[in-house]
């Protein structure tokens, strides 16, 4: 078998695995039985609401356990046909089977990562929270940045972006941005992002051409739909109006029009500004503090703090979860899963899928890797 091949199937076997490991195999495909039985129950339909959930489950299971069975057997099927046409010296036909396998390497990855998506809510639409760093104009550049690499992300993925909240910066860039990212599993594929990212370059403010470090904070938290209770009491609330900054219009920049609530027991704080009426913006903040403190619950049952330490840590030294170097080499390293890319310009420009496959994976095995930070 050629070492190409071989590196395929690898790949295969190695995603495959995961997806097993995730799902519990012999548990799920117990569960799907059951499911079964349960959909040809007439009376399941006598609560839509529960017949709903079931069939949710149950589309999920069978996707997923489809999709490793027919791999499985592609797999099988293409390395016996390649094991002949090497036995009778047929290098084109061997040639075909080491393409069948890469396509199909491709393929498990992708399946792979949407077996993944299973979270209670990882198939809704998320918010994402930007806020630069101690100091100034550099980190506020910088957070600019981030806020453009995630909305052409989320565009690369055919979602829609949405401006909930906007704070420019003093002389470039911004102070905090708020994104609500609409599409299929957004919150899924981003949560992996809450934390501090570091940029490492030679400033464009800098007259002597120096290299600077600058940090920013990512925060991503899932919207909710009235599906999903989320109680919490009136008098734990401060909410503020201000005057709403930065272009919009006469009448938005000359009312106090922008709203700021405050949970008092947690501190959570989220605002919006991007309304014209006060009354639209207020209820988008109800909005971000319902979705906020259940991401809140999120994390503490799964026991998933990435998001909370985006802010419960500062934003600096020692809690960056990835590095973008810019100067004097090129490269974009991940310190919590490895994750590389020699290509920061394409990762800016929202190639971020490489380094959430990666995160995504490492929830599901749990492996801590020993990653050292670049210069």
């Amino acid at each position: 078998m050629r070492a190409e091949a071989q590196a395929h199937i690898d790949q295969i076997d190695a995603a495959m695995a995961l997806v097993r490991r995730f799902l519990d195999w012999d548990r799920a495909v117990r569960r799907l039985d059951e499911l079964n039985n349960r959909v040809e129950d007439p009376k399941l339909w006598d609560d839509p609401k529960q017949a709903q959930s079931v069939m949710q489950e149950r589309r999920r299971l069978d996707e997923s356990i489809t999709a490793v069975n027919m791999i499985g057997r592609e797999r099988d099927d293409t390395i016996e046909l390649m094991e002949m046409a090497e036995a009778e010296g047929d290098e084109s036909l061997v040639d075909e089977g080491v393409a069948s396998l890469a396509a199909l390497a491709e393929r498990a990855e992708t399946d792979k990562i949407k077996a993944l998506l299973a979270g209670e809510a990882d198939a809704n639409n998320t918010y994402v929270e930007v806020n630069a760093g101690a100091g100034g104009t550099e980190s506020q550049d910088w957070a600019g940045m981030l806020q453009r690499m995630y909305t052409r992300w989320a565009e690369r993925r055919g979602m829609k972006v949405e401006l909930i909240d906007h704070h420019s910066g003093e002389q470039a860039g911004i102070k905090s941005a708020t994104l609500l990212l609409k599409g299929e599993n957004a919150y899924g594929y981003a949560k992996t992002e809450s934390g501090v990212h570091r940029l490492v370059r030679i400033s464009p403010y800098d007259s002597a051409a120096r290299r600077h470090t600058s940090f920013a904070s990512v925060w991503v938290y899932p919207e909710i739909d009235d599906n999903i209770e989320v109680s919490y009491n009136e008098s734990d609330l401060r909410i503020d109006t201000y005057r709403a900054s930065g272009a919009g219009g006469q009448h938005i920049n000359t009312t106090d029009s922008a709203v700021r609530i405050t949970h008092i027991p947690t501190g959570i704080v989220v605002q919006c500004q991007n309304q014209r009426s006060q009354h639209k913006n207020k209820a988008e903040a109800y909005n971000q503090l319902r979705a906020r403190l259940y991401e809140r619950e999120l994390a503490i049952r799964e026991q998933a703090a990435n998001a909370e330490n985006a802010t419960k840590t500062d934003i600096g030294w020692g809690h960056q979860i990835r590095s973008y170097v810019l100067q004097p080499y090129q490269l974009v390293k991940d310190l919590r899963t490895g994750a590389t890319s020699t290509a920061p310009s394409d990762v800016l420009d929202g190639d971020l899928d490489k380094f959430m496959a990666a995160a995504l994976s490492q929830r599901v095995t749990g492996e801590t890797v020993d990653v050292e930070d670049v210069d």
